[in-house]
């Protein structure tokens, strides 16, 4: 009787909140919630589309309900940088989700934590990051090393047709290797397999999981219906190995300018920190969710934008021609290209930027919570609302990018003078504080790659027609489906 009481219950509450009009303050929503689940089934398993045409009907700001809490879509330019700029201090924390419930520790490191931990651990990382390169010869050379191997590895495929996607994977994770440990691995390392099986598991399986960040109590079903056990026992497998890491480079005593990679700085400016009695929230959980963000997101969102760099180039040959004539031009082959030549190479800059503009490899970003009640563009935004910034919205906006904004056009980023332009309104690594800590390193990897990649060899399409750039898969990331190229070394063209 008591469970029958319950469950009548919860449906008359759902269906006074169905039938209760909502704030006619809030942003509107584009489809009315239903019972208990809100929106929830409204939405595919890609969204973008969706969003796109919902933001026509009903302006850049709308709302949903997912699952009983209020999620506010926030789409354009100038709606991310008024909210995550202007009043960044109500639209900075994080929501609590699945994937970070998942490692045990959430609301650590420098992606999932909130306010003053936030602030440390953020500041700690950007701070060892700079230490170890961004634009520094030494990080150059760890870079370059792992690049070598890798264009190595495309030459031993003799021209046959080959899929990229499972080199350029492993070679972006030995960057992020070089920087938190100190040293590479060989291919075929066995951990080091086991690392990447297990973080690719995981980013192909994101989206599976995310009905469970709006409706908890799902992970318990029998079976394992929404990847739950799964994504669970990938990233504790991934969290066991990167413990091996820390206990690895964990000295007695070490001085931050004497550290050789990542851990080691921060255990040695964590230790600054408790020995002059200075509070702190440096220790070994916040490390280690740090460590697993830089491996998480450094190692599949870069190989991506590799992978669609390529695929754009097979498609548009004629522009791939014109990288390798200006590669030839401003470098020449006798040596490889280096950060001092990204200057001299404004046409690949401008591939590089059409590619991450056009792939919008991560359509949207991270969840962010409003920590107040806030007003935005006229609508009342209350403490506690999910908040979805659309990058994608900016990424592909006509009023931006022109008519035009749907076709690989790399010249959008040169002036008159054939220089790089800046635009403000690039933002594949988000915007505001939240912006993706490892933005400087990702753009550094993505030139010496590429340039290298286009230095060497002609990309060709494994048949005649080449394979679609506007079909993918949605995962952790937006990625081409599987497809394979011809290699052929440039000196064969010569």
């Amino acid at each position: 009787m008591e469970f029958l009481l319950l469950i009548a219950s919860i449906i008359l509450t759902g269906l006074y909140l169905w039938l209760r009009r909502p704030d006619p303050n809030l942003p509107p929503f584009p489809k009315r919630p239903l019972p208990l689940v809100g929106n929830l089934f409204h939405l595919a398993d890609d969204s973008r589309p969706l969003f796109k045409r919902w933001r026509k009907q009903f302006g850049d700001i709308f709302s949903l309900n997912m699952g009983g809490t209020l999620v506010v879509v926030l789409n354009g330019f100038d709606v991310m940088k008024e909210a995550f700029v202007k009043k960044a201090d109500a639209f900075s924390d994080r929501t609590p989700v699945f994937f970070d419930a998942a490692t045990g520790i959430p609301e650590k490191g420098v992606a999932f934590s909130s306010g003053p931990e936030w602030k440390e651990q953020r500041s700690v990382a950007l701070t060892i990051l700079r230490k170890f390169g961004m634009g520094k010869n030494i990080l150059v050379d760890k870079i370059q090393d792992v690049v070598s191997a890798y264009v190595d590895y495309l030459a031993s495929q003799k021209g046959q047709p080959t899929d990229i996607r499972t080199m350029t994977n492993i070679s972006t994770c030995n960057v992020i290797c070089a920087i938190i440990i100190g040293h590479k691995f060989e291919f075929n390392d066995k951990e080091f397999q086991k690392l990447i099986a297990h973080l690719n598991s995981t980013a192909l399986d994101q989206k599976n999981v995310s009905l469970i960040n709006y409706i908890s109590w799902l992970k318990y079903l029998p079976g394992d219906l929404f990847f739950a056990k799964k994504i669970t026992l990938n990233v504790q497998v991934v969290l066991s190995l990167l413990k091996k890491f820390v206990a690895a480079n964990r000295r007695t005593v070490v001085d931050f300018n004497d550290a050789g990679n990542f851990i080691e700085a921060y255990l040695a400016e964590r230790n600054k920190k408790v020995q002059a009695g200075v509070s702190t929230y440096m220790d070994d959980e916040n490390l280690l969710k740090t460590i697993h963000e830089l491996f998480g997101a450094g190692t599949e969102t870069t190989s991506t934008t590799i992978i669609w760099c390529v695929l754009y180039m097979i498609n548009y040959p004629e522009m791939q021609e014109k990288v390798y004539a200006e590669i030839m031009e401003e470098v020449g082959s006798s040596r490889l290209p280096n950060m001092q030549d990204k200057t001299k190479l404004p046409y690949l800059n401008a591939v590089i930027m059409e590619t991450q503009r056009l792939a919008s490899i991560v359509p949207l970003s991270l969840l962010h919570l409003c920590s107040e009640n806030v007003t935005l563009k006229g609508y009342t935004i209350p403490k506690g609302t999910w908040i979805i910034p659309n990058l994608d919205s900016v990424l592909h906006d006509k009023a931006i990018w022109g008519k035009d904004a749907m076709s690989f056009k790399p010249e959008r980023f040169l002036d008159s003078t054939g220089k790089v332009q800046d635009r403000e309104e690039l933002i594949p690594f988000g915007i505001g504080r939240r912006v993706c800590l490892g933005e400087a390193l990702a753009n550094m990897e993505l030139f010496l790659f590429l340039s290298n990649m286009f230095q060497r060899f002609q990309f060709l399409p494994k048949d005649k027609t080449p394979p679609s750039c506007n079909v993918y898969r949605f995962g952790l990331t937006c990625a081409p489906y599987p497809f394979e190229v011809r290699i052929l070394p440039r000196k064969q063209q010569e």
